[in-house]
C-alpha cells in the first residue's frame, strides 16, 4: 500500500519539524549518575512529548523514571493484539548534546559539507559514502560543535507523526498502539525500569541507520572493568619497591591483540574497546566493552583478562588486580528466530513502502535486545541516520517519510492478519 499525496504532504511536514524541535532539547545520558535516569534533562523532552500527545488527544503518561507510556485504540472493527512503538529519548555521552543548531543542507550536490561553526569540519562521501545516495536531496547535520540526536530523536519524530497521522487519518487502519520512549538507552540502561505491562505483545523500535535497514541480530555485550591496586613509593628511593599501577595498566592493555579493537574490525568480527583509563601510581582502571555476535567469544576474551591478570600477579610481587564483568545484553536474534513473523512483517512493510529491505546485524544494541528476552519480540528498523555519535552525523529529510511509511505499514499489516 502506497500513502496519498494528501497523507504524505502531512507526515513529510509533521516530521521535520518535529525532529527539529527535539535535538535542540538537551538529553544527554551520564554513565556516572547512578540514578534513573542518569540525567533529570530527559524529562524536559519526556513531558514535551507527552504534552503533544495529549494534545491530539492520545492518552500519556511519564513515570517517575522517566518512561513515557501513550496508548492509541485500535481502528473500528480492528480485533488484533497491541502491537508497541519504542525510540530512547537520551543522546550518547561520547559527544555533546548540549545547544544543537541543527542545519538543513538544500540539494545536496554530492561534494563535501561544511559546518557552520567549525570550518575545518567536513563531511563527504569519504566519510560516508552512502551520502550519494542522496544527491539532489536535503540532509540535516549539527553546526560542528556537537552531535545531531538523530540516534533516536528521528525515531522519537517517525513514531509521533506516525501516531498524528493514525488521528489525523482515520482510514489508516491499525491495531491498538502502545507507544514507550525510554530514558538512558545510550548508557544500557534503557529496559532497567519498564514496566512490559503497558507494552504490547511485539514491539519495534525505530533506531537503525540507512533507509531499508531491519536488524534483527546485534552484539552480545559485555562490560569489563580491571582495578590495579599498587604501592606508591618516593621515586628516588623506589628500586624494588614501587608498584606503579598505572604503569601496570598501561602494560597490560598492550597485551590486548589490536585486531581485536573496534578501529580493526567490521561485518562479523568482535572486539576489545577501551573506554577509560585512569589513575596513579597506586591505583589505576581499565573500563572496557567487549562485543561479538556469539556469546562463546565474549567469554573468551574475558578469559583472557583472567590470564592476564594472573601473568600479571605472578610478574609484579604485591600486586592486586580486580576484574569485574557485567553482562549487558544479549544476541536477540535467538529469541527472535522463535517469532520469524515479527521481523518478516517488518520486511514486509518496508517493501510496501516501495523500498528494498537490507537485513543487517548491528554492530551495537538497542532497547530491543534486552525487551526480546524480556518475552516481547523487537526487531529494530531504520530511523536514517548515519555516523551517529559523532559532529559529523546526518540523516537525509526523506528518511522521516519513509520511516513513518513503514510503521503504518507495519501496523496495516498486524491489524489485517487477524480481520482476514
Amino acid at each position: 500500500m502506497r500513502l496519498t499525496g494528501e497523507v504524505l504532504d502531512f507526515i513529510r511536514r509533521d516530521a521535520l519539524e518535529r525532529f527539529l524541535r527535539y535535538v535542540k532539547i538537551h538529553t544527554t545520558s551520564s554513565e556516572e549518575s547512578g540514578t534513573n535516569p542518569s540525567s533529570k534533562n530527559q524529562f524536559e523532552l519526556a513531558n514535551l512529548l507527552r504534552e503533544e500527545l495529549l494534545s491530539i488527544g492520545v492518552e500519556a503518561i511519564v513515570d517517575e523514571f522517566c518512561y513515557l507510556y501513550a496508548t492509541l485504540p485500535a481502528s473500528d472493527g480492528v480485533k488484533s493484539h497491541p502491537i508497541s512503538f519504542m525510540a530512547h529519548l537520551d543522546t550518547s555521552p561520547a559527544v555533546s548534546g548540549e545547544n544543537v543548531k541543527p542545519v538543513i543542507h538544500k540539494n545536496y550536490d554530492g561534494g563535501e559539507i561544511r559546518f557552520v561553526d567549525d570550518p575545518n569540519l567536513v563531511l563527504s562521501p569519504k566519510d560516508s559514502p552512502e551520502l550519494l545516495e542522496f544527491v539532489g536531496q536535503d540532509i540535516i547535520t549539527a553546526s560542528g560543535t556537537t552531535l545531531l540526536g538523530a540516534d533516536d530523536k528521528a525515531g522519537i519524530a517517525i513514531i509521533m507523526t506516525m501516531v498524528a497521522a493514525f488521528k489525523k487519518f482515520p482510514q489508516l487502519i491499525h491495531p491498538e498502539i502502545r507507544v514507550c520512549f525510554t530514558p538512558d538507552e545510550e548508557i544500557g540502561a534503557g529496559t532497567a525500569k519498564i514496566d512490559i505491562s503497558k507494552l504490547g505483545k511485539v514491539c519495534y523500535t525505530f533506531d537503525g541507520g540507512m533507509i531499508g535497514e531491519i536488524e534483527n541480530e546485534c552484539f552480545d555485550a559485555m562490560g569489563v572493568k580491571v582495578r590495579f591496586i599498587g604501592l606508591n613509593v618516593h621515586p628516588g628511593y623506589a628500586k624494588g619497591k614501587m608498584i606503579n599501577a598505572a604503569g601496570i595498566a598501561a602494560r597490560f592493555y598492550a597485551m590486548i591483540p589490536e585486531y581485536e579493537t573496534p578501529e580493526r574490525t567490521e561485518n562479523r568480527e568482535g572486539f576489545f574497546h577501551l573506554l577509560k583509563m585512569n589513575g596513579d601510581e597506586s591505583e589505576a582502571t581499565l573500563q572496557f566493552i567487549i562485543r561479538d555476535f556469539e556469546h562463546s567469544r565474549n567469554e573468551k576474551r574475558v578469559e583472557l583478562l583472567r590470564s592476564l591478570k594472573d601473568f600479571f600477579e605472578k610478574k609484579y610481587c604485591g600486586l592486586k588486580i580486580d576484574i569485574e564483568v557485567k553482562e549487558q545484553y544479549r544476541n536477540f536474534k535467538e529469541v527472535l528466530d522463535k517469532t520469524p513473523e515479527v521481523t518478516e512483517f517488518a520486511i514486509r512493510a518496508i517493501e510496501m513502502a516501495g523500498i528494498k529491505p537490507i537485513r543487517k546485524a548491528i554492530r551495537g544494541g538497542t532497547d530491543g535486545a534486552r525487551l526480546s528476552f524480556m518475552g516481547i519480540p523487537t526487531p529494530n528498523v531504520f530511523a536514517g541516520g548515519l555516523l551517529f555519535h559523532s559532529k559529523k552525523e546526518w540523516i537525509p529529510v526523506v528518511a522521516f517519510e519513509k520511516a513513518v511509511e513503514v510503521g503504518i505499514n507495519i501496523c496495516k499489516l498486524w491489524a489485517e492478519k487477524v480481520c482476514n
